[in-house]
C-alpha cells in the first residue's frame, strides 16, 4: 500500500523539494499541494491522506493552529526553517520535525519512520527475510516454494521490475515479488547504496565511476539524475 499524502506550504519551491523527494519512491504519493492551511482543510474533508508534510509559518493560520484544528489528524511531519518550534512541536506527537533545505536522505529516513511505527507488529515479509544475527548477515529470498538463502555480500545489485526485484549475485539472477523501496529499508546503509530509481548496488562490487553511471559485475548501469548529487558524493566522486 502506498502512503498517501500531502504538502502544504506557501513558498513553491518547498512544495516542489517535497514532490521531487516523493517521486524517488515507489511506495509514497503525493495527493496534492496546497498553499495554505484552509485549502488543506478542505482537501482533508474530500481525501483520506496518510501523512501531511505541514509548514509551520504561513499566512492566515499557521501549521500548529491548523494540527490543533484537526480531530483526528493523519501523521504530521513539521517542515520549517527554524528550530525554536520543536519542543512544541514533539509536544503535538508529530512523526517527524524536518528543518529546510529538506535533503533526501533526512526525508527518506522520515518516511522509514512512517513504516516503522505503522508496521503490523511481529510481521516479516514473506518473500524476503533479512538477517544480521551474523557479521555478513544474508537475505532469504522465496523461489518456488522454496526460501533460498543469498548472503549480502554476495549481491552485486538488485533491480526493479515493477512489482519484483531481480537480486544478481554475479553467478545467479533470482526474482521475487516484493518492491525495491522495501528491500532497500531492510538492506544495511553501509553496504548498500540506491543509485536510481531502479537499482540499489553493493558499495563493495562497484568497479569503476562515472558522473552517469556506475560499473559492476560487468554490466553499466544509470545514476538517476534526482540521485546523482549522494550517490557521488557518498562514493567520493571528485572532478578534475
Amino acid at each position: 500500500m502506498k502512503i498517501k499524502c500531502i504538502a502544504v506550504d506557501d513558498e513553491p519551491l518547498a512544495l516542489r523539494v517535497i514532490q521531487s523527494h516523493v517521486e524517488k519512491l515507489d511506495d509514497v504519493e503525493l495527493v496534492a499541494t496546497c498553499s495554505n492551511a484552509l485549502d488543506a482543510f478542505q482537501l482533508l474533508r474530500k481525501h483520506k491522506v496518510d501523512l501531511i508534510f505541514l509548514d509551520i509559518q504561513m499566512p492566515e493560520l499557521n501549521g500548529i493552529q491548523f494540527l490543533k484544528s484537526l480531530e483526528n489528524p493523519p501523521a504530521i511531519v513539521f517542515t520549517t526553517a527554524y528550530r525554536n518550534y520543536a519542543i512544541e512541536a514533539f509536544d503535538l506527537n508529530v512523526l517527524d520535525y524536518l528543518l529546510k533545505p529538506i535533503s533526501f536522505s533526512r526525508f527518506l529516513k522520515t518516511i522509514n519512520r512512517f513504516h516503522a511505527q505503522n508496521a503490523p507488529k511481529q510481521q516479516s515479509p514473506k518473500n524476503v527475510q533479512v538477517n544480521e544475527s551474523n557479521d555478513k548477515g544474508y537475505i532469504f529470498v522465496k523461489r518456488n516454494k522454496t526460501m533460498i538463502k543469498v548472503m549480502l555480500d554476495d549481491i552485486c545489485y538488485i533491480e526493479s521490475m515493477k512489482d519484483y526485484v531481480r537480486i544478481n549475485t554475479g553467478a545467479d539472477k533470482m526474482f521475487v515479488k516484493y518492491r525495491i523501496s522495501k528491500l532497500e529499508e531492510e538492506l544495511p546503509e553501509e553496504k548498500f547504496i540506491r543509485i536510481h530509481k531502479s537499482y540499489i548496488v553493493s558499495v563493495n562490487k562497484i568497479e569503476n565511476l562515472s558522473p552517469a553511471s556506475v560499473g559492476i559485475s560487468g554490466d553499466k548501469l544509470p545514476i538517476g539524475r534526482n540521485y546523482k548529487e549522494m550517490v557521488l558524493r557518498r562514493l567520493s566522486y571528485y572532478s578534475e
